[in-house]
C-alpha cells in the first residue's frame, strides 16, 4: 500500500507513535512518503534515521512568527487553537499537488495539530489519528494543570476542540485513536454514529529496543520518565516528588528519586535541590535509566491515551505503579502486570512493596515485559492500521465511485 503521511512534527524517538507507525509500516512492505512540518520547538529534531526508511521525506520548517501569526488570525474563528497553529499554506499547497489516488492508496494525518494541513483533501481516503481525545484532556487540565497559564488555555480552546473532535468522525474517512476512554469521548460527543468509524489503535513499544537490563542501582531508585514540558508530566512529577516520596522516605529513606525527561519547567528543576533527587533534563537514551531503576513510577493525575513510559517500563523489565487514569486504558491486570495506588498515600504503599520484596519485583517485571510483547508490538499495530486503511479506502470509493484508485 502507498500511503502519504502527514506530520505536524518530526517523527522521533520523542514523537514515538508516528516514528514507529512509520517504520513498522514499511516493515510490513508498505511504501510511506511522509511530509512532516517543523515547527520552532522541534528545529533540534534531525530526520536522518527515516529517510533510510521512507520513499521520501519532505519537510517544511516553520518560524515562531508564522506560529504567532496563526494563533492570532485564529482567535475570532471556530478552529482549535492547537489545530490553527499548524496552518501552513505552502505545506498544504504541496499536499493538494501530492494527493493523487494513481499514486497513493491513502492519506494518514497525524493528530488535532495536523488535521488543519490535510483539511481540504478530497482525492484520496484520508485517516485522521488523533492519537487522543484533546477534549478529554482538556476537561482535567482546566480543572488540575499545575499553571494558571495551562488551565486558561485550556479552558480558553476546550469549546473550539470539542466541536472539532465532533465533526471529526464524519468529515474523515476513518478517526483512530489509542485508548477505548478515548474512543467513547469522541462517540459521545459525535453520536453512535462513530461506533462504525472510530477505532482503537494502541501505542505499541520497540521491544528489541527495551529490553530487561542489568541489576537495579544501589540505593534503590524509583524512576517517572516523560516529557516534562508537558504540564500533566509535570503535574505528575510534583505530585510524586511532594506527596509520594516523603512517604517512601519514612520507609527506605536511601531511595533517590530520578525524574528523566526533556524540558523540566523551574518547579521541576528545583526539585533537585533534594540530595536524593535527580532531575536529568534531556535524555538521549532512556535505556541506562531503566536498567538502574528498581521501580518505575507513574503518578498520572490526569491526561489521556496511553501512557509510553509505563509500557517502556514494562518492556524494559521494570516494576511499574502507577494511578487508575493511566490503568484504565490498557488491557494489562493490576497485581499481575503493574500495581495500581489512588492517591499519595496508596501509590508510596506500593512502591515500598516493591522496593522491599525481590519476589514481588521479578514477578511483576516478568509479566509486565510477557504484556507488553503480547499486546503492544508495533508489528501487529501496523498490520490492524492496514486494515483501517482498507476500510477508510472502500468508504472514500463508495463516495468517489468515478474516481480511479491506485494499484497496489
Amino acid at each position: 500500500m502507498r500511503i502519504l503521511f502527514v506530520t505536524p512534527y518530526i517523527p522521533s524517538a520523542i514523537r514515538v507513535r508516528p516514528y514507529q507507525l512509520i517504520r513498522a509500516l514499511a516493515g510490513e512492505g508498505h511504501s510511506v512518503h511522509l511530509v512532516a512540518l517543523q515547527p520552532p520547538e522541534d528545529q533540534w529534531a534531525s530526520i536522518d534515521a527515516l529517510r533510510g526508511i521512507c520513499i521520501r521525506v519532505d519537510v517544511f520548517p516553520m518560524s515562531r512568527a508564522r506560529t504567532l501569526w496563526n494563533g492570532l488570525t485564529a482567535l475570532p474563528g471556530r478552529l482549535p487553537l492547537q489545530a490553527a497553529y499548524s496552518h501552513h499554506p505552502g505545506l498544504e499547497h504541496h499536499l493538494r499537488d501530492l494527493a493523487h489516488p494513481a499514486a497513493f492508496d491513502v492519506l494518514h494525518v497525524e493528530h488535532l495539530r495536523g488535521a488543519v494541513l490535510a483539511r481540504r483533501i478530497t482525492t484520496l481516503a484520508r485517516v485522521f489519528d488523533s492519537v487522543d481525545s484533546i477534549t478529554l484532556l482538556f476537561e482535567q487540565a482546566a480543572r488540575r494543570a499545575p499553571g494558571l497559564s495551562q488551565r486558561m488555555m485550556a479552558i480558553a480552546d476546550l469549546r473550539r476542540t470539542r466541536r472539532f473532535e465532533a465533526r471529526a468522525p464524519r468529515e474523515f474517512d476513518r478517526t483512530i485513536i489509542t485508548s477505548p476512554r478515548d474512543r467513547d469521548e469522541f462517540i459521545g460527543l459525535a453520536g453512535p454514529a462513530a461506533e462504525r468509524t472510530v477505532a482503537v489503535i494502541p501505542n505499541g513499544v520497540d521491544t528489541s529496543y527495551f529490553r530487561p537490563g542489568g541489576l537495579p542501582s544501589v540505593p534503590a531508585t524509583v524512576l517517572f520518565s516523560g516529557k516534562m514540558s508537558y504540564h500533566a508530566n509535570a503535574a505528575a512529577a510534583l505530585f510524586l516528588a511532594r506527596e509520594v516520596m516523603p512517604a517512601v522516605w519514612g520507609i527506605c529513606p536511601d531511595a533517590r528519586l530520578v525524574i528523566a525527561g526533556k524540558g523540566p519547567p523551574r518547579e521541576v528543576l528545583v526539585l533537585s535541590s533534594d540530595p536524593r533527587v535527580v532531575v536529568t533534563g534531556y535524555v538521549e537514551d532512556m535505556r541506562p535509566w531503566f536498567a538502574q531503576a528498581t521501580v518505575a513510577a507513574a503518578p498520572v493525575l490526569y491526561g489521556a491515551g496511553i501512557q509510553n513510559k509505563v509500557l517502556e517500563a514494562m518492556a524494559s523489565g521494570v516494576p511499574v505503579v502507577t494511578t487508575p487514569c493511566a490503568a484504565g486504558s490498557l488491557q494489562a491486570e493490576v497485581g499481575r502486570d503493574f500495581l495500581v495506588g489512588d492517591g499519595g498515600d496508596a501509590l508510596a504503599r506500593e512502591v515500598v512493596r516493591i522496593l522491599l520484596d525481590s519476589e514481588l519485583r521479578a514477578y511483576l517485571a516478568a509479566n509486565g515485559r510477557r504484556y507488553v510483547e503480547q499486546h503492544h508490538d508495533w508489528g501487529e499495530v501496523a498490520k490492524r492500521l492496514t486494515e483501517v486503511y482498507e476500510e477508510a479506502r472502500g468508504v472514500w470509493a463508495a463516495h468517489n465511485p468515478s474516481r480511479p484508485r491506485s494499484e497496489t
